[in-house]
């Protein structure tokens, strides 16, 4: 057993698929979770239930970790730096703080040259009015997003609901006319080094990822230059961990990005059987200083997340050979809610 112990904040899906692969490397784990029956607690030497703001529970999880990451990025930046200033967090908090930040995240990429869809900080509806030429567009609110949360579509200026209230930040995106949607997940060690996966392409439903493969049908220059901006952002930031770079391909072959996702992401759970080292494993050997391994790509593979109650299908059937089933035995099955995954690998 290794003698540093990893403190991981948040109990989901992630956060178990990451005890594993740390029980794997032989790394006690440590979880801390507002959420009293999360998957992850079945998977790590310790569960400590508590709101984020618990100052006596937090500081009980300082002192039993070595190094902090974790599996979601929506964590108040004033409890990560609490928590940095005792026992490193990786990656910085100073990185999530822009991350999940809409109007940081953009402001940041543009900044370095890199492209994405048109868009405006939106705090009223005089600005979505100012901003017509984005419509039609999406208007996602700035902070605490995810799998098609705090969005509403808007095709014209009429869409805008007479009870609508713009009670926070949000950001106007223009619609792009969307030939494809791929993801690069990268991993960055303190000393620089990399391993950067192939682009894998996703399709979504509803704003939720439905299915992933590798690999991507796109053209090699597109392959090329996204994992390339994928390195320059995690070089830029001085990542330390496994992170995530989600991409639109226009009609035009525009690549544009979309967001970052400063942790490992569902896209990449196919690296658990297509490589020698997923995601997972990189990640947790990054922030806990392990050496970097050689990864292997071991064949190609597709990825469909199972939602809601979809999960008691898959937990009756028998599976071939090359079907890996993934159950995240979460207790309360909820319509959309990510409850497990099928991998099928392919030559």
């Amino acid at each position: 057993m290794s003698s540093v112990t990893l403190g991981i904040i948040g109990s989901g899906q992630l956060g178990s698929l990451l005890c594993q692969a740390a029980k794997k490397l032989k790394i006690k784990t440590v979880v801390i979770s507002n959420d009293k029956d999360g998957p992850a607690q079945k998977y790590t030497d310790q569960f400590i239930f508590s709101n984020y703001n618990d100052k006596e529970k937090i500081d009980k999880f300082i002192d039993l970790v070595d190094i902090v990451t974790y599996e979601f990025e929506n964590i108040p930046f004033e409890v990560l730096i609490k928590i940095d200033k005792k026992k490193k967090v990786l990656p910085k908090p100073e990185i999530n703080k822009i991350i999940q930040n809409r109007r940081l995240e953009k402001e940041f990429v543009n900044n370095l040259g890199i492209n994405t869809t048109e868009w405006a900080f939106i705090k009223s509806s005089e600005d979505v009015k100012k901003n017509i030429k984005l419509l039609p567009g999406i208007l996602k609110t700035n902070t605490l997003g995810y799998d098609g949360h705090g969005q509403l579509v808007l095709n014209s200026l009429s869409d805008l609901k007479k009870d609508w209230c713009f009670t926070s930040d949000y950001i106007l995106e223009k619609r792009v006319k969307l030939k494809k949607e791929i993801s690069v997940v990268i991993t960055r060690y303190e000393n620089g080094e990399n391993y950067i996966y192939e682009p894998i392409e996703n399709i979504h439903k509803d704003q939720i990822l439905n299915f992933s493969k590798i690999p991507a049908d796109i053209n090699l220059n597109t392959y090329k230059k996204s994992q390339d901006i994928a390195k320059l952002i995690a070089d830029k930031l001085d990542y330390v961990g496994t992170m995530c770079v989600e991409y639109f391909i226009d009609d035009s072959e525009n690549l544009l990005l979309n967001e970052i996702a400063p942790r490992v992401h569902n896209s990449g759970h196919l690296t658990i059987n297509a490589f020698s080292v997923s995601q997972f494993e990189n990640h947790v050997r990054a922030v806990t200083k392990l050496k970097k391994k050689e990864v292997k790509k071991i064949c190609n593979a597709q990825m469909h997340n199972i939602l809601g109650n979809e999960i008691q299908e898959y937990r009756n059937r028998s599976f071939k050979a090359e079907e890996l089933f993934f159950d995240y035995e979460k207790k309360a099955i909820k319509e959309k809610r990510k409850m497990g995954h099928l991998t099928i690998l392919k030559k």
